[in-house]
């Protein structure tokens, strides 16, 4: 079993942390871009010893002015160069950190077993890979660069302040200290009102996604108008906490900012006098003003620095949730191999399950199903009596609580999950098609099929003649959750992957529901051709599928309350009777 991962970190500006990992897979970019910034930090810090040469040299001598001149365009052209050069290696390095990380992030999503997505929003997951990751973007491609390059300046300014005029630079640093006071008081509060707006972005896309996911239901019920006023009520929730976040942030700037001017105003006002005193050259004083100028600013620009962090770290720490989200689904150490070739004997013992979601209600109690190689197995029963969480146990998106599932006498919870679904082909009543070409839709039952494999299936599954009529034949995009084909279509498409797919095990969940009665006909005889010596379990209301299988098992609250041929049932009277009457014989 994988080990469980550490948990996160509470401390929400700790959480940035994670980053570093990202970070040292591109040493290069990360070493590139220290070493410019320490070229430009020592530009920067070089440039009031440029003016104050300019100033006392340059301007007292004719000899001296095109040396003196010169210096400063020299430092300002490698001021410039290294500021590129850093832009270039920090800007590119916070793009692929953020890429790596959203890769992490989305191959995590991907192992996530079915109960997390049960209790999990789509949108909000979305909006952590993407606005979440976003926030990070500016950390690490510019916050990152701003705080160490202004810390460096920080320092060498106030070092610089006291070589030049240790008196002046004992007024200057009053304000430093008089300038962290508001970002420490501020940040704590910071941190709590960024993470509450990113929750409240979340919301607002999780509504969005939901809608535009469902906006055939939304406009059939002309419910456009109501799902505008719960995305504007949303946004406005949203807007108005990112109003709280950027007042508490302005505020802390303002603040810093208007006190460590207000610092170098004073001490402008001291030096003045020296200058009038001949105690100090009008040079040294504007060396002075220039140094003090740029700690100043780098101080303002840490204060800016240190609230998007708090942002940040709020949208990291979401992050973090996820990627110390352990999946509760997973591979043993040492998984046992599936035997070659597998038979497919499927065995329930006294599997009893409960949803996490519905812990009280057992969606199976005591279930005990033997299916043999090879056999036809249909499961019916009204809505509710666990027929699907039948196929969801069987494809291991859940463990029982008690009992055991075996494959060829092989409990599922030895093997390796990917390897027990490679062995399982799935026609669900909803197919999932997704926004590619028909060609890659069917391919996706076996990547590594052939086009003349492809179009086999397709024809098996009685589906390549509505594809051969698409523009581009099978190379055809099929839209977003295949919004060019039919119901239909989608169901044979979907077919067709099953068939590709191959397995020694099939499940059909109500897999000609959505035909019509001419293609359901069509369709039936591949999928008997598909079925023909494989193991197969199929859930099904129609009669032509029941009456097909070698045996049928009706099932209640979770239960087995009968089995036999469709003729036994019908003799037996009860549950599968009442269903025939209703479902079956219409």
């Amino acid at each position: 079993m994988n080990s469980p991962a550490p948990a996160p970190s509470k401390a929400p500006i700790g959480s940035l942390r994670a980053l570093w990992p990202f970070v040292q897979r591109h040493l290069g970019l990360f070493t590139g871009w220290l070493l410019a910034l320490a070229c430009s930090s020592a530009a920067t810090l070089s440039l009031p010893v440029a003016f104050r040469t300019m100033i006392d040299d340059g301007f007292s001598s004719g000899a001296n002015i095109d040396r003196t001149f010169g210096f400063v365009l020299v430092v300002v052209l490698v001021l410039a160069l290294a500021t590129a050069v850093r832009y270039f290696f920090v800007t590119l390095l916070g793009e692929r950190v953020v890429a790596d990380l959203r890769g992490r992030l989305y191959a995590r999503l991907l192992d996530l077993d079915a109960s997390f997505y049960d209790r999990s929003r789509t949108g909000e997951l979305v909006s952590r890979l993407t606005t979440d990751a976003e926030l990070l973007r500016s950390v690490v491609g510019s916050s990152m660069s701003v705080a160490l390059r202004s810390t460096v300046t920080v320092f060498g300014s106030l070092a610089m302040l006291f070589v030049t005029s240790p008196k002046l630079a004992a007024w200057a640093v009053v304000g430093i200290p008089l300038a962290v006071l508001p970002i420490v008081l501020g940040g704590r509060r910071i941190q709590k009102v960024s993470r509450d707006s990113q929750d409240r972005i979340a919301d607002a896309n999780a509504l969005a996604t939901e809608a535009l996911g469902a906006v055939r239901t939304v406009q059939a019920h002309a419910r456009e108008p109501y799902e505008r006023n719960r995305y504007g009520a949303a946004l406005a929730t949203a807007v108005e906490t990112a109003r709280r976040r950027i007042g508490a942030q302005a505020v802390v700037t303002a603040v810093a900012i208007a006190l460590v001017f207000g610092a170098v105003i004073v001490v402008l006002w001291s030096g003045a006098h020296d200058v009038i005193a001949g105690r100090m050259t009008a040079g040294t004083l504007g060396q002075f003003v220039m140094y003090a100028l740029i700690g100043g600013g780098s101080v303002g620009a840490l204060a800016e620095v240190w609230n998007e962090l708090q942002r940040a770290a709020g949208g990291m720490g979401r992050i973090n949730d996820l990627l110390h989200e352990s999946p509760g689904i997973v591979a043993p150490a040492q998984p046992r191999p599936l035997p070659a070739p597998l038979h497919g004997e499927i065995v329930f013992e006294a599997v009893t399950f409960h949803y996490p979601q519905r812990p009280d209600a057992a969606a199976l109690e005591g279930f005990e199903l033997r299916v043999r190689p090879g056999e036809t197995v249909a499961l019916v029963g009204p809505s509710g009596a666990g027929k699907s969480t039948v196929f969801s146990m069987l494809l291991r998106f859940h463990d029982p609580q008690s009992g055991r599932i075996s494959l060829d006498g092989i409990d599922l919870r030895e093997l390796d999950p990917a390897r027990l679904r490679d062995a399982i082909a799935l026609v669900p009543q909803a197919p999932t098609i997704f926004a590619a070409s028909a060609a890659d839709n069917i391919r996706y039952g076996r990547l590594e099929a052939s086009d003349a494999d492809v179009r086999k299936a397709a024809e098996s599954a009685e589906a390549d003649e509505f594809l051969d009529a698409l523009p581009q034949g099978f190379a055809s995009e099929l839209g977003e959750r295949g919004a060019r084909l039919s119901g239909g279509q989608q169901q044979r498409v979907a077919i067709a992957r099953a068939l590709l797919k191959d397995a020694p095990v099939l499940l059909l969940d109500e897999a000609t529901s959505a035909l019509d009665a001419q293609s359901e006909r069509a369709v039936q005889h591949a999928l008997e051709n598909l079925m023909a010596g494989r193991t197969t379990l199929v859930v099904a209301h129609r009669l032509a599928t029941v009456l097909k299988a070698d045996r049928i098992v009706v099932m209640d609250a979770g239960r087995i309350v009968a089995e036999g041929t469709h003729a036994q049932l019908l003799a037996q009277g009860g549950l599968y009777a009442d269903l025939a009457k209703l479902q079956f014989l219409d």
